[in-house]
């Protein structure tokens, strides 16, 4: 094989990559990571919001999972506010402009429940115009829910 050959070759591949990437970004939406944890566990989340379409994001509100306690927000999400939701859930709203295009990570510190096998985590994402998306679905939907499965300790 010659070396144009090669770097052809390599050349599509990586362009193919970069396509994948591009279509993956922009599939993306509301996510609370890890996508695993322990029960009972004092864990760190993160939640990246992007802004997917042409119109700026203002405001997301989370809603922690039925017995999903809060320990903290992180400050560099600032300004947020707490709140307590129907069956005493705690909602962590967070404000400030996403950029079209861009996307921001929050964090945040919760202890899991002790039972269970997932936690849904319902989003809510406001944007400039006046629009909502709900990040509330089974997943495989239009607008899943971002979801954490439960693992038993070893």
């Amino acid at each position: 094989m010659s070396s144009y050959t090669w770097r052809a070759q390599v050349a599509g591949l990586v362009l193919a990559s970069a396509t994948v990437l591009a279509a993956t970004v922009a599939s993306a939406h509301v996510r609370v990571m890890p996508a695993e944890s322990k029960l009972g566990a004092t864990e760190s989340y993160k939640v990246t919001v992007p802004t997917e379409g042409k119109v700026t994001t203002t405001k997301v509100e989370l809603v922690l999972p039925q017995g999903v306690e809060l320990v903290s927000v992180d400050d560099a999400g600032k300004p947020y506010d707490v709140s307590k939701g129907e069956a005493g859930t705690s909602i962590i709203t967070w404000r400030g402009e996403i950029l079209p295009g861009w996307a921001r990570i929050y964090g945040f510190t919760a202890r899991n429940p002790q039972g269970g096998v997932e936690l849904s985590w319902k989003a809510h994402q406001f944007f400039a115009d006046g629009t909502t998306a709900d990040w509330v679905d089974a997943p495989g939907s239009k607008r899943p829910a971002s979801v954490t499965k439960l693992l038993t300790a070893p």
